[in-house]
């Protein structure tokens, strides 16, 4: 075996015991937490996804979203990004059952509102019944504009590049329409910031 092959496997063999030592003394939230992460847990969930149905683009990092049709909750259409283009827009995916998605909002709004009018946009897709996500929104309001999506092969998560719907998801999509990043899982307080501005 030549040297430069052997540096190389002996690199593989370490990055693999620096991995399992992580994940052995604190767990996988530092790993899935990192970009690194989320893009291995990304490619195992699309990997093992099934095929989406004919003619559903799925977005890919760095390439452009296709548009995709929701509604407001006055059932009017709603095209993602093309309605927020011109700034960088964070799309994140949730449902009032979801407990981690519940639990990341006061973040999500507490970025939003940071943000101002010149920053990041936030907007929010429920995969959910109307009438259950306006009952959330009562108990618990946000500033930021909440869309809704029937849950299913072809939603909305789907299409912004999670095929098996893992709740919550987040997409960062540029101000040309590009997907940036994504993010399965909750935020903790305070991520945001540095996951966006990377």
């Amino acid at each position: 075996m030549r040297s430069s092959a052997k540096v190389v496997l002996v690199a593989l063999a370490a990055g693999a015991l620096g991995v399992a030592a992580s994940l052995m003394t604190s767990g996988p939230g530092p790993l899935l937490r990192s970009e690194p992460g989320q893009r291995l847990l990304g490619a195992a969930l699309s990997a093992s996804a099934p095929a989406p149905p004919a003619g559903v683009s799925v977005a890919t990092r760095g390439e452009r979203v296709a548009a995709i049709s929701v509604r407001d909750p006055d059932g009017n259409r709603v095209e993602i990004p093309g309605r927020f283009a011109g700034r960088p827009l964070l799309v994140n995916v949730w449902a009032s059952w979801c407990a981690p998605c519940l639990k990341e909002m006061p973040e999500l709004q507490r970025f939003a509102t940071q943000q101002g009018a010149d920053g990041v946009q936030v907007v929010g897709i429920a995969l959910d019944e109307p009438d259950a996500v306006a009952a959330f929104l009562r108990r618990v309001p946000v500033s930021y504009p909440i869309l809704l999506d029937a849950p299913g092969p072809a939603d909305a998560g789907v299409r912004l590049g999670n095929p098996r719907g893992v709740l919550p998801y987040s997409a960062l999509i540029s101000a040309d329409g590009r997907l940036l990043k994504q993010r399965i899982g909750p935020f903790d307080a305070g991520e945001i910031d540095a996951w966006t501005g990377d």
